[in-house]
């Protein structure tokens, strides 16, 4: 029987989830990447409807706040290593409530313990960026509070990050006396295409996230990033895309890796962890 390889797969509202699924479990059904299906997957509706949507050439809609739910498929790389790999789709709402609410679902709960890999999906060109009590005088802040005294304090974006991976460390009970080498850490830039950027994405996360590229060295041994493209280009949800429907969606879709190279197959973040397990 293989491993049961859990990933904890965290993302907020429209950081691309469902469509990275989708197109990662077209790679494994038509054979194309890495990675291969060696088994029948199974829950696999969430990521069928979306597959349905981009093979007419049109993006899916947001999955609902409410839905949780995992998927479970048998995998394999060239080496003949092989896993049960479990994808949870969500609504992204989730992620952002983990924080506001202080509280973990017993769902997430069990996929924090269980989990030998976090992988987090950030879209930076998303991301507000007001800056925080890191990038500005003190002083500033006292001020803008005596002009509306009344305005409800929000974290930054980058810090809600932060927070949340604080969270689910705790929730872990994992040790500070060192970096981390498990469960891995590794940070996928997503949206890639629309960045229009040739940096490195470690570079990239540091000079955009430098509070949260900070706190990520200092508490993993060797965490990783890289660049995601799942769709490679923007789609309508409704004025399907006649390329994407001609070629199939399997023909887009690429990541940047660590050192920069492109590949077309979006597998890799998941293949190179089943490469370092063990």
């Amino acid at each position: 029987m293989a491993e049961q390889h859990t990933i904890l797969l965290v993302g907020e509202s429209n950081v691309g989830k469902t469509h990275y699924g989708a197109q990662f479990l077209k790679r494994l059904i038509v054979k194309t990447g890495a990675l291969q299906m060696r088994g029948a997957p199974t829950n696999l509706e969430a990521f069928t409807t979306a597959l349905g949507c981009l093979t007419e050439g049109k993006a899916t809609d947001h999955t609902p706040a409410s839905s949780y739910v995992e998927s479970i498929w048998p995998i394999q790389d060239d080496s003949g290593r092989s896993a049960d790999l479990v994808w949870p789709d969500y609504g992204g709402e989730q992620v952002r409530n983990l924080v506001t609410e202080r509280r973990i679902p017993p769902t997430w709960r069990a996929r924090v313990m269980e989990a030998q890999d976090w992988v987090i999906l950030i879209r930076l060109h998303s991301l507000r960026s007001e800056e925080d009590l890191f990038s500005r005088p003190l002083q500033s802040f006292a001020e803008v509070a005596t002009q509306d005294e009344s305005a409800a304090f929000e974290p930054s974006d980058q810090a809600r990050t932060i927070e949340l991976l604080q969270m689910l460390l705790y929730l872990g009970q994992f040790s500070f006396d060192r970096p981390l080498h498990k469960p891995r850490l590794t940070i996928l830039l997503s949206c890639w295409d629309e960045l229009k950027t040739a940096e490195l994405p470690a570079d990239l996360l540091a000079a955009r996230l430098p509070m949260l590229w900070a706190f990520v060295r200092s508490n993993w041994s060797s965490p990783s990033v890289l660049g995601l493209s799942a769709l490679e280009k923007a789609l309508s949800k409704t004025d399907p895309d006649a390329e994407y429907a001609i070629r199939g969606p399997e023909e887009f879709g690429y990541v940047i890796l660590p050192d920069g190279k492109r590949s077309n197959d979006i597998t890799l973040p998941i293949g190179r962890l089943m490469g370092e397990a063990g």
